[in-house]
């Protein structure tokens, strides 16, 4: 089965009545984790982003402070775990200043873990990529906010060199 474009899809809900719609938001909802995820975040959290993102900040240092440093390979797991977690809150926002403030508090987080990260190769990419996506998003912003957001990325600059 071929999926139908978003606007093929878009023209059919509008000729929806609410009933339908929302036996159609609940349907969804039933088959995949992500869609639930995502329509709790739109129905309960949007309207308040700046409360969404402190919730994610603490979910992330939480899960900062279980990651086993005895190994680079295990924290390398834990830290990509994270990082998947933290991108997929963000794709619920749409907002690039979410995604940057989200990706500041991942790179600050980042190099407060004890362990001797720029001997992994790996992990230096995965630290060098997150600081080329949070200057993609500033990119995008207003002016006055790109200037703030850039004095923090060029404090996590400095600090990892």
């Amino acid at each position: 089965m071929k999926a139908a474009s978003v606007n093929e899809i878009k023209q059919e809900l509008k000729q929806l009545n609410t009933g339908e719609l929302t036996e159609l938001c609940l349907r969804l909802a039933r088959f995949k984790k992500e869609n639930k995820e995502l329509l709790t975040f739109l129905l309960f959290e949007a309207h308040n982003l700046p409360d969404y993102i402190e919730s994610v900040k603490q979910q992330m240092d939480e899960n900062f402070a279980e990651i086993n440093t005895s190994n680079v390979y295990f924290a390398k797991k834990t830290l990509r775990k994270i990082l998947r977690l933290a991108n997929k809150y963000i794709r619920y926002t749409g907002s690039k200043e979410a995604e940057a403030e989200i990706l500041l508090h991942y790179l600050t987080s980042f190099k407060g873990v004890k362990l001797s990260w720029h001997k992994s190769t790996a992990l230096t990419n995965l630290y060098n990529a997150q600081l080329k996506k949070i200057r993609a998003a500033i990119d995008t912003m207003h002016e006055d906010l790109q200037h703030d957001y850039q004095r923090s990325v060029e404090r996590l600059v400095l600090i990892s060199k």
